[in-house]
């Protein structure tokens, strides 16, 4: 049967205890570890069932169906996309089944829905439309399996939560919505599960909380500010923290602590307590028994002062604080790409630096290891070149070779080393480089990167998390005027721009008209663009660079000259080349990007002279 219910009615004055995990327990009953277990909704039907029944005898009156990975894309890792709403249906119908013959006078059924497993636009692969359709598929076959509420549990990112939680209220049923919370107590000083609850609460779901990640010590401190600011919430630790053993996750089976935090939790606000990942049917009835006797006065539905101070916090970004920002934004701005050699000498690059600032440069580009080819950090690299020299640098930032959390933990250290103009980049393949049997990461590409830096500039990491004070970056993305597809090279430059991008390094340009037809293509969006301009020095590398790297595109015209002169004059044809282009552009860009030969940076200077006639 369904119940017609109100949930934060059925909250009022008493303390519901909700089941615990699901996997770790399939797992040691025949399903297996390592197995999505989610499948065994069909394949293991009476262990499932059997899990339910358990927690029901064990005390538990709201659980949960074992669907929280039943979505297509994270089925489709297993080729069981085509399976989701058989998973589904079949998994709210088990849970269902064992609520409606529990010998309990409530047993609550809630369809649980997790993240899709990939991060969204533009972060991660998964379009909005994309992450729409995969919930609502979800939840209309969990309704049609017969759960009595939605349950979208375990999301790390708002927007994800938010956007699950718009299509679930679709329904008519009642939404809960909770969110995980890493280990860490400066966070939690911070009170950032206070201001979650908060929005999510204005969001109008029955129920916020918290689940998964921690044991139940500290999500007693986050049911503490959550429930301070958004009244009665749900709660569902861990044991503890888990442990790898003989290749295993293992959690604490301490049940009395867990039992004697759990009453812990329903005095800091919780009043729908289970548990998540490794907690058991003996956890549960173990917390049972403790709650029994507790009683619910109207203070403790309190939304009253919170441990720590919470401040509002109003998302406004920083302003770029370099000068090289400052002189893109109100003059001409000219940067110079200098190659790191292998290994860890770079003198040569500091004397380059040196010389190309005499001669009127405003910045260094240091790429970060292009073409995946080993090189020193461009970050650690920039620090030196400012130190030794005085001349701002822009750390190029490849998304190849770190995750999401590397890649943060190297923008934070940018920010600390006052290196403060980035260049997001999503990188070549390491395939192609020194270590070909190397993993390529790939988290996120240049459009997620750039999102993640305007971020910080608002103070906060992408989980939401304080950065400190925000760094002010100078965000750089690039954008090639001589794409194949231009129209989606277009694209792509709208989305950096919705990301938050500051300006545009392009691709070497050969040609004005390369340049004026993608200024039209851009249309009326008002655009930082530093011009890329690489003096070629020969004929094989022209026709090398145009025929073998992609995204290049060098006029036949040029190519055939280049061939017709000596090997002393091809250069100074390069750098006429550039000039003449610099010259006819300078009224429609905010600046250059110039990228010379490895072994002749001091060409960069020839090339810039023309914007002193």
């Amino acid at each position: 049967m369904f119940l017609d219910f109100d949930f934060k009615e059925m909250l009022d004055g008493r303390v519901l205890v909700g089941d615990g995990a699901m996997g770790t327990l399939l797992a040691e009953r025949g399903v297996g570890y390592g197995h999505p277990y989610v499948r065994a909704n069909l394949t293991h039907p009476d262990v499932v069932a059997g899990v339910h029944e358990e927690y029901l005898r064990a005390g538990a009156s709201v659980i949960e169906t074992n669907t929280f990975s039943a979505n297509r894309f994270k089925l489709a890792a297993h080729d069981l996309e085509e399976k989701t709403r058989d998973i589904n249906v079949q998994g709210a119908r088990l849970a269902r089944k064992a609520a409606d013959e529990a010998a309990s006078d409530l047993a609550v059924v809630l369809g649980a829905i997790g993240p899709l497993g990939q991060p969204l636009d533009p972060i991660g692969p998964i379009k909005r439309e994309e992450a729409r359709s995969a919930f609502v598929e979800q939840a209309e076959a969990l309704l049609e399996g017969g759960v009595d509420a939605l349950l979208l549990e375990t999301f790390t990112d708002l927007k994800e939560l938010r956007l699950a939680y718009e299509l679930a209220r679709g329904f008519g049923v009642p939404a809960l919505a909770y969110k995980t919370f890493v280990e860490d107590g400066e966070t939690l000083a911070e009170g950032l599960p206070g201001r979650v609850a908060r929005e999510i609460s204005s969001w109008g779901a029955d129920l916020t909380g918290a689940n998964c990640t921690v044991g139940p010590q500290r999500m007693a401190v986050i049911v503490e500010q959550m429930s301070a600011a958004a009244g009665p919430v749900a709660a569902l630790p861990t044991p503890g923290l888990p442990q790898l053993i003989d290749g295993k996750i293992r959690y604490s089976q301490d049940v009395e602590h867990f039992a004697a935090e759990g009453l812990e939790l329903a005095k800091a606000g919780a009043r729908l307590i289970g548990g998540c990942c490794g907690t058991t049917p003996v956890h549960i009835r173990t917390l049972a028994e403790a709650l029994r006797d507790f009683e619910v006065t109207r203070n403790g539905d309190r939304r009253t002062s919170v441990a720590v101070a919470e401040a509002e916090q109003v998302e406004v970004e920083s302003k770029p604080v370099s000068e090289f920002a400052r002189k893109i934004e109100s003059g001409f701005a000219v940067t110079v790409e200098v190659d790191l050699p292998r290994g860890n000498d770079i003198s040569g690059v500091v004397e380059a630096a040196r010389r190309l600032k005499e001669r009127g440069v405003d910045a260094i580009d240091i790429s970060d290891g292009a073409r995946a080819r080993l090189r020193m950090h461009p970050v650690a690299v920039a620090r030196i070149i400012q130190d030794e020299v005085g001349i701002e640098v822009v750390a190029h930032i490849s998304c190849r070779d770190r995750n999401i959390i590397g890649l943060q933990a190297d923008l934070l250290s940018a920010a600390a080393l006052n290196v403060k103009n980035i260049l997001a980049v999503t990188g070549d393949p390491a395939q192609i480089g020194d270590y070909p049997e190397a993993t390529s990461v790939f988290d996120t590409d240049s459009v997620g990167l750039v999102h993640i830096l305007s971020k910080m500039n608002r103070g906060e990491d992408l989980a939401g998390n304080p950065v400190g004070k925000p760094p002010g970056f100078l965000i750089g993305a690039s954008f090639n005027p001589t794409a194949e597809d231009l129209e989606a090279e277009v694209e792509k430059l709208r989305r950096k721009v919705g990301a938050g991008a500051h300006a545009f390094w392009t691709q070497p340009v050969f040609e004005m008209s390369a340049l004026e037809h993608a200024l039209e293509r851009i249309g009326d969006m008002e655009l930082k663009i530093l011009l890329g301009l690489m003096p070629l020095r020969s004929a094989r590398q022209a026709e090398f660079l145009h025929h073998e790297v992609p995204g290049i595109s060098i006029p036949r015209s040029i190519r055939e000259k280049l061939a017709e002169l000596s090997k002393e004059d091809a250069p100074r044809y390069g750098v006429e080349v550039a000039r003449n282009l610099l010259a006819a552009a300078e009224p429609l860009v905010a600046g250059a990007y110039i990228m010379p030969p490895a072994s002749a940076p001091d060409l960069a200077a020839e090339v810039i002279e023309v914007l002193d006639s």
